[in-house]
């Protein structure tokens, strides 16, 4: 057993077996896949994962089986364990390396764990001449997660027309990328702390304001927590109307999402921006669509906004970036992992020694009187200059933006920022 296997094991037995899991994130890439199976058997013997606990006991019993390897690290991406899944489809690609299925999965894991240069590597390995599809594609795409811009480049300019068509979004996709971070390059630095520069290149979307706090730090532009303010509500706004300026477009009504923190940002910037509100409805054309976080919708409802109508802008206020929501926003002002909206519930520590934290509800005034808060709160200290580095970005990319479909990305891509569990 390696050093972080115990420790695992002790807190299954303690009875947290998604903490067990998490725990070996940064060292299951050295574990014996003997040690790895029997460890996720008891894992999946205890949530009820009947699949994952017969590969684990398969691959316990022949851990030189390429099949018993492949298997298992099928069932562990099903599960949600991908960084389990590496080890032995790596494994099952020493004991098969002339199998493709296997070096298609082993890319999948390590993408979920963001390890774009390592399926890098992986796809180099291969033997032989790379198939374009999805090999190629593969290449292309975890190279321009990975930062090298050039090589995504020189590898989608030699890829064959796909001979299949299920592969068409996937080609225009990472074609609109790296057209994308050409764009980019002219705008900005585009190295790993560039995140408005690879926001764009990666989603298709204009970041309006970078977080200060822990900047250098490991941050590098996004927020963890995020207790968000009336005045930076109003800011995002204005960084909205910037963009839309900046890039030529002027929507012709406002379609507030359903949820009420979208409703109130919705009356929000009708009125800053002049415009009617209309109810929503994905297929019309030249509308602002209003989100404060598109996690607080629907499904359904995202996947309705990933086929873009003519001349629609969706805009987010506040979007999480460690769990993406089913659609890339045309504008996003901020990255978070956690918010709470300057109406939502709160936590408060009162002053005094003895004290303890309070819980504030929820502002339940009605939504047009916070709209108007929002619009009448007095501009914070320190606001990015708009004019200094969101505009002439905006202006700059501006024949890329607000092209074909919002597709989600799940990836961070090469800017880092430290994760809170």
């Amino acid at each position: 057993m390696t050093s972080d296997l115990p420790g695992a094991w002790k807190t299954l037995e303690a009875g947290d077996a998604p903490a067990a899991v998490r725990s070996l994130r940064a060292s299951a890439d050295d574990l014996p896949v003997r040690d790895l199976a029997e460890f996720s058997a008891a894992v999946a013997r205890d949530q009820g994962l009947d699949d994952l606990a017969t590969v684990s006991e398969a691959l316990r019993e022949q851990p030189d089986s390429a099949q018993a390897c492949y298997d298992f690290g099928f069932e562990c991406l099903e599960a949600g364990a991908p960084h389990l899944a590496v080890p032995a489809l790596r494994a099952a690609r020493a004991l098969a390396p002339a199998a493709a299925p296997a070096l298609w999965e082993l890319v999948s894991a390590l993408e979920d764990e963001e390890r774009h240069a390592d399926a890098v590597r992986e796809l180099r390995a291969w033997r032989g001449d790379l198939p374009d599809w999805p090999g190629g594609y593969l290449l292309a795409y975890n190279a321009l997660c990975s930062g090298d811009v050039g090589t995504a480049r020189e590898v989608l300019d030699h890829l064959s027309t796909p001979g299949d068509d299920s592969w068409d979004l996937a080609h225009d996709r990472i074609t609109r990328m790296v057209d994308r971070a050409g764009t980019a390059r002219t705008a900005g630095a585009l190295d790993g702390q560039d995140l408005r520069g690879w926001q764009f290149t990666l989603t298709g979307s204009i970041l309006g304001h970078l977080s200060p706090f822990g900047f250098d730090e490991g941050m590098n532009g996004r927020f963890a927590h995020l207790g968000d303010q009336y005045a930076l509500c109003r800011n995002g706004l204005l960084n909205l109307a910037a963009v839309l300026e900046a890039a030529g477009t002027r929507p012709d009504a406002v379609m507030p999402l359903p949820d009420r923190s979208s409703r109130i940002l919705g009356l929000a910037a009708a009125r800053l921006l002049d415009l009617p509100v209309v109810p929503v409805d994905p297929e019309r054309s030249d509308a602002l669509v209003v989100a404060y976080d598109l996690n607080d919708s629907e499904p359904e409802l995202l996947r309705a906004l990933v086929p873009r109508a003519p001349g629609q802008i969706l805009f987010e206020r506040a979007s999480c970036w460690t769990s993406p929501p089913g659609v890339s926003a045309d504008v996003v002002d901020v990255l978070h992992q956690h918010v709470v909206e300057p109406w939502g519930e709160t936590l408060r520590m009162p002053p005094g020694p003895d004290s303890e934290v309070e819980r504030i509800p929820a502002d339940d005034s009605p939504e047009g009187e916070l709209a108007e808060r929002i619009l009448a709160a007095e501009p914070e200290e320190g606001e990015e200059d708009r004019g200094a580095a969101l505009v002439p970005f905006a202006e700059a990319v501006a024949d890329h933006w607000a092209r074909g479909p919002r597709l989600p990305v799940a990836t961070s891509g090469p800017v880092r920022s430290s994760r809170f569990e």
